[in-house]
């Protein structure tokens, strides 16, 4: 009997420690507010088509999660509630169940209907249910809520839920299940089927699972004659049911955690709660997302994603003393780990073994951890050296002793030897012969022990127990032929050579006591993290450029980057290993990557495991990696240290879909047409002539690599763009006529998505419509048939004709020249002189000012006109005159400033009179009047070997702005023309340039024009 007790015990054993490794094994990611989450009591989670998770909180409103970040709507963007107890989809339109009714968004309006609580909104046969706190609605369309009138003990419950059963309806109340054959009033089945508390249901494989509060879970078979009274006692307090993994039943409570029941045997499979890492026990809904991630809603903890994967972590709230880890290393059985600044711990097949601190290593980093063949630990650290474990092994005696009551026979004694193990501790440190305490790295060859420290070399010794004092002692340095000595790795090969890397970049091996050094062999300005070794080839690990591998040679190193059509997700490379498969895996700040090669070295595929995909230690330390017996890899992160464990299963990648997410025309969305319907369809949007600028948003969504999505576009049937990440195009001055802009995704294993259509046509104007074109062809040979008949007559008198017209012209072209120098806006003279008038009574010595001025510029303007050119000074002093009459008559004050750059005085600058006026007055008129800002002008001259250059700037509204405003026959837009024609008859084409200054935000902040013309002095 004691045999079988044994048996059953050891049993137990193995299967709790099996237990214990499944459940290791079910990660939870949690999202809280630290995330963008709004609100921690997250009451209903759902997926859009798209892709999206939608999330509905107590308080903070509605959300939308894309798997990295949160947008948000609240009261404040039309929501009529806060407080949402129930999500629904029902095509493009999400619905939303609130404490005071429902909230429909569409596109990004909401329309609210005032109404009962709603606990839960479920889509049957096509039509909107709505489970309330005062029976069930019904939204329609063109009515809106309506009550479904029903029993009067329905139309008073609570409805918690309803479930289908493809003919009978299944109606979870306060007050009982009830049953029916439609929700319609005039319902022919309406019977109550127990009158528990019923707070959820669900149809699943011909049996509804209805959950009674405080009694358990009733299940109801729909395809026999009877449906039965069975109940599962547990568990209580039921939220929801969901089925998951084809036959799983996962109970959601409010108290503890989830219970996942197996469907057909209705047997508990686990409990998911606080031990395995939920930080409340009070859930709300489990869904499966289109990538087999569950997530878990929760009241108070956020939300979790939930996925069972290759890895077990291990952290401070699973054992760990602390979530640092940075030295891993694998002593046969057994793996130890360096834990934060409070020492070591081991893990082998009874769990985490924290090992004491040594006094003298109080709050002490240990970097390196080796082991020799007796499995004694010797570790490294920053500052206090090495700490030597030395494993001792003793006897302990177990005596179990086993005698009848009251008989005879002697009693039987089994005596069992145990072997029970100890480490005694010793600090190999300056003080006992080390050259230094600052240890990089340490290894172990036979009964010699290696250290390459920080700054100070490498060294090789014994360590003698007895005397406490390191023996045979060498050191390798810089007079050894070591180069660098900041060693920032060390490796032994196959052969037995010691290889070392340094900050610097640079590469050596040690053998037999002598030193070969390499030097920066990868001609990099970077530090060489780590050194690995595989079929005689070394793999080269830097801080910043890569991996990098050569073959195994004496002589040279002769070093390439790891290429292929994928690249690492960092090229920070902490750490490298490879597992059982060939495989080699490389740990940076991302996490770690799964690297395949060829037989070529060439990077076949490339696997990457982040935080979304079950790796939570994040970040992985500087050469904090092993392999143990098992083939199982483990990763020293920032988060704690997690186990890979290789199996043939993984989880299945799926095709990303694309979607079109917005259509602007003219920086207008067009909300009067489904995206989804239109996309790939004959549908064609329709556009005016005008409407020539387009703006395409597009997503794929993908929860659990979020970032690693690639997008690329074309317009009709021109060459696909390079893959990129940018998931919006902007397209402008379309040509007319018809349009397809297609894009496509693809994900982080580079799987394409279905190439997306949108179709579009942008009408001609009338004047490039054929019929219009054919009329004006048809009224020009009108035209030229009747002057063919004139010709004739004319051609006799054409030559005198034309020699009187021309010189008629070339005398009204010199009258025009001179009539432009002296022509000025008759509103500003008018407008002068009326303010010259005003000033009569209110200000004479102003007026007497103004006058001066005005007849000192119109004497001046007049004197000009009659030259060719006048001296720049002579030009400055008219412009100043000028402006001054305009400050007298502005509507607001403004300040200008008038500049001269130039070796050359102003007086011997020559210059075409009346060529500057134009532009300052545009500046001031339409430009500094007109803004909102007060009013600065500026003029500068500067000149050049061959030009003399002008700019005026002014910081009104933008030349742009006020061109869209002023008619084309306002005075100031003649004179602009006329200017620039005179610019470029004097300076070439293109001598006149005018831009809009812009900050940083595209905002315009006013005007710069700016123009040359040739340079000409008087002399």
């Amino acid at each position: 009997m004691t045999m079988y007790k044994h048996i059953s015990l050891y049993c137990f054993f193995i299967w709790l420690l099996s237990f214990q490794a499944n459940a290791q094994n079910n990660q939870l990611r949690a999202y809280t507010l630290e995330d963008g989450l709004p609100q921690s009591q997250v009451y209903d989670i759902i997926q859009d088509e798209m892709g999206y998770l939608w999330l509905g909180t107590q308080g903070g409103g509605l959300c939308r999660f894309n798997g990295e970040e949160f947008e948000i709507w609240n009261e404040t963007h039309g929501l009529q509630s806060n407080y949402i107890h129930a999500l629904g989809f029902a095509n493009d339109t999400l619905f939303v169940g609130t404490k005071g009714g429902l909230s429909i968004k569409a596109k990004n309006k909401f329309i609210n209907l005032e109404g009962p609580r709603i606990n839960k909104i479920l889509r049957i046969k096509n039509k909107t249910y709505l489970a309330t706190n005062i029976g069930i609605y019904q939204y329609d369309p063109n009515f809106g809520l309506r009550k479904i009138k029903l029993n009067p003990k329905i139309n008073t419950s609570i409805i918690n839920d309803i479930a289908f059963d493809g003919r009978l309806f299944w109606v979870a109340t306060n007050k009982g299940l009830w049953k029916l054959n439609k929700i319609q009033p005039n319902a022919r089945i309406i019977e109550r089927h127990s009158a528990h508390n019923f707070t959820a249901a669900i149809f699943h494989k011909d049996k509804i699972f209805a959950a009674a509060f405080n009694e358990g879970i009733l299940v109801l078979n729909t395809n026999a004659k009877s449906y039965g009274n069975n109940w599962i006692s547990k568990p209580l307090r039921v939220t929801n049911i969901s089925v998951h993994n084809e036959n799983e039943l996962w109970f959601a409570t409010d108290n503890e955690g989830i219970r996942i029941v197996n469907a057909g045997k209705r047997t508990q499979k686990r409990i998911i709660n606080r031990k395995n890492g939920l930080s409340v026990s009070h859930i709300r809904k489990s869904i499966l997302d289109r990538q087999s991630n569950i997530w878990i809603a929760t009241s108070g903890g956020g939300f979790y994603k939930y996925f069972q994967n290759n890895f077990i972590h291990y952290d401070e709230n699973t054992g760990l003393k602390g979530n640092r880890v940075y030295a891993v290393h694998n002593a046969q059985d057994e793996i130890w780990a360096s834990n934060s600044e409070v020492g070591l711990v081991k893990i082998d097949s009874t769990g985490i073994q924290h090992i004491p601190q040594d006094d003298r290593l109080s709050e002490v980093r240990i970097k390196t951890i080796a082991s020799d063949q007796n499995r004694n630990i010797w570790a490294g650290t920053d500052g206090k050296g090495i700490l030597f474990k030395k494993r001792i092994i003793t006897d302990s005696i177990v005596v179990d002793s086993s005698a009848s009551k009251n008989s005879k026979v002697d009693s039987i004694v089994k005596i069992d030897t145990l072997k029970k193990t100890t480490f005694k501790n010793y600090l190999v440190d300056r003080d006992n012969g080390l050259p230094s305490d600052w240890i990089r790295t340490v290894l172990v060859d036979k009964n010699t022990i290696w250290a390459a420290s920080y700054s100070t070399g490498i060294f090789r010794f014994k360590f003698d127990t007895i005397r406490k004092r390191i023996k045979n002692l060498k050191k390798f340095d810089g007079k050894s032929g070591i180069k660098d000595l900041q060693i920032r790795y060390m490796k032994k090969d196959s052969l037995g050579k010691i290889w070392y890397a340094t900050q610097n970049g640079h590469i050596g091996f040690i053998k037999r006591g002598t030193v070969t050094h390499f030097g920066n062999v990868l001609n990099q300005k970077t530090a060489i993290s780590t050194l690995l070794f595989h079929d005689n080839k070394l793999y080269i690990g830097t801080a910043g450029r890569g991996i990098w591998w050569a073959e195994l040679n004496e002589k040279s190193i002769d070093a390439k980057k790891l290429k292929g059509r994928k690249k690492p997700y960092s090229d920070n490379i902490y750490q490298m290993i490879f597992d059982e498969q060939n495989n080699l895996w490389v740990g940076s700040e991302r996490g770690v990557d799964r690297i395949e090669l060829n037989q070529s070295n060439d990077i076949v595929d490339i696997f990457h495991f982040g935080r979304n995909d079950g790796f939570l230690g994040i970040e992985t330390h500087l050469n904090a990696v092993t392999k143990d017996m098992d083939g199982n890899l483990w990763f020293g992160a920032i988060y704690g240290l997690t186990k890979y464990e290789p199996t043939e299963t993984t989880k299945a990648t799926i095709k990303p879909r694309l979607f079109f997410e917005d259509v602007k025309v003219t920086y207008q969305s067009v909300d009067s047409i489904n995206l989804n319907s239109w996309t790939n369809s004959d549908h064609i949007l329709k556009l005016n002539p005008n409407q020539t600028e387009l703006s395409f948003s597009y997503k794929t969504v993908d929860l659990d690599h979020p970032n690693d999505i690639q997008y690329r576009f074309r317009l009709n049937n021109s060459e696909w763009s390079p893959w990129a990440t940018e998931s919006k195009q902007n397209l402008a001055g379309l040509a007319y006529g018809s349009h397809s802009f297609s894009a496509q995704s693809r994900n982080y294993r580079w799987e394409e998505s279905d190439p997306i259509t949108f179709q579009f046509f942008i009408d001609s104007p009338i004047y490039e419509k054929t019929w219009f074109q054919l009329a004006v062809l048809a009224a020009i040979l009108l035209v030229l048939g009747g002057y063919a008949l004139t010709y004739i007559r004319r051609v006799k008198r054409k030559n005198k004709e034309e020699r009187e017209r021309l010189q008629m012209q070339n005398h009204l072209l010199s009258l025009e020249q001179k009539a432009l120098r002296l022509q000025m806006n008759p509103h500003f003279i008018f407008n002068a002189l009326n303010g010259i008038k005003a000033m009569g009574t209110s200000n004479p010595q102003r007026m007497n000012t103004t006058i001066n001025t005005f007849a000192t510029l119109l004497r001046e303007t007049l004197y000009n006109s009659r030259k060719d050119y006048i001296t720049l000074d002579q030009e400055i002093q008219t412009l100043k005159h000028y402006i001054e009459i305009e400050k007298l008559m502005a509507s607001k004050p403004f300040s200008y400033e008038i500049s001269v750059d130039s070796d050359l005085d102003p007086e011997e600058i020559l210059i075409p009179p009346m060529l500057i006026q134009p532009f300052v007055e545009n500046a001031v008129r339409h430009g500094i009047l007109k803004g909102v800002r007060d009013g600065e002008l500026k003029i500068q001259f500067h000149t050049s070997e061959e030009y003399l250059h002008c700019t005026v700037l002014d910081n009104g509204q933008g030349i742009f702005q006020s061109q869209k405003i002023k008619t084309n026959t306002d005075h100031q837009s003649m004179a602009l023309t006329v200017t620039r024609e005179r610019l470029e008859s004097i300076s070439g084409k293109d001598a006149l340039d005018i831009q809009e200054i812009t900050n940083k935000s595209k905002e315009v902040e006013g005007t710069q024009i700016a123009f040359k013309i040739p340079l000409q002095t008087d002399y």
